[in-house]
């Protein structure tokens, strides 16, 4: 009886060691260790239409016939007939007036004794389309040739000059941001011939110090279809004498302005689009 006794306890010890050894091939488990997850790829159980965004619908703007031309949801800053609907005159002493800019041939045109012109209209971010003449028959040299300017928000003046064949201090050529960014290349066309600005500006933001920038105006130029300036940070405020920095004051929405120089700089085909 004590010899059956014993051979069933041996039974079943052998059944139970038997019971823990791992099937074949699967190695045994390290008491203690952490069971390895195989690596998933996470796109196994994707499809593409989970990776797909429908809504809302971009919306569908009618581009122009004609490249150049301004779009179907541009505002027209001058149409070629019509000067007092969108600009007035700055003089001396800061006094607003109806603009003397006169329209000869579908452009205004500066003259003798006017003053800049600037947008009714403020604006923040925007692409701005405008075109733009130096006079045919060359008078002076450097600055002192075809000089105007392109002022974005009131404040940054990207640089209008005949710069073909003109020397002059690079960063205040042809598509210069003033005193600032001389442009990649001189993209100028000949005198009398026109040639065309298309720019991207997003306005500054501020922080709680209202003379340094959160953010720094920006932009990307191109001229005459050629970028010049590739998403420049501008410095500040344009100045012709000073540093850009020292006249930084946190403002709003601004005006685009046509610098008057004393040159009869001519200007058609102006749009701009708000962003």
């Amino acid at each position: 009886m004590k010899k059956i006794i014993i051979s069933g306890l041996m039974l079943t010890m052998c059944a139970l060691i038997f019971a823990q050894q791992p099937p074949a091939g699967q190695q045994q488990q390290v008491p203690g260790a952490q069971r390895q997850r195989p690596v998933e790829d996470s796109t196994i159980r994707m499809t593409h239409f989970q990776t797909e965004i429908w809504n809302p619908e971009i919306p569908m703007v009618q581009p122009a016939e004609k490249i150049g031309d301004a779009p179907a949801d541009a505002i027209i800053l001058f149409d070629g007939k019509n000067i007092h609907s969108e600009w007035e005159e700055t003089g001396r002493g800061g006094v607003v007036k109806a603009a003397t800019w006169i329209i000869k041939d579908g452009a205004m045109e500066s003259i003798q004794g006017s003053g800049s012109i600037r947008t009714k209209r403020v604006f923040s971010n925007f692409q701005l389309h405008i075109e733009w003449k130096t006079p045919s028959i060359i008078t002076g040299n450097s600055q002192g040739r075809g000089n105007s300017g392109v002022y974005l928000q009131d404040l940054y003046e990207l640089q209008i000059l005949d710069s073909w064949h003109n020397r002059s201090y690079r960063n205040g050529q042809a598509g210069a941001f003033y005193k600032q960014y001389a442009p990649m290349i001189n993209a100028s066309r000949k005198p009398g011939e026109w040639q065309c600005y298309d720019i991207v500006y997003t306005a500054p933001t501020f922080g709680k110090d209202s003379t340094t920038y959160f953010t720094p105006p920006r932009a990307t130029v191109f001229h005459n279809g050629m970028i010049i300036q590739n998403n420049v940070a501008l410095r500040g405020p344009t100045t012709y004498v000073g540093i850009p920095e020292y006249l930084i004051k946190k403002h709003g929405p601004g005006r685009i302005m046509l610098q008057q120089h004393g040159n009869p700089i001519a200007f058609r085909n102006i749009w701009i689009r708000e962003l």
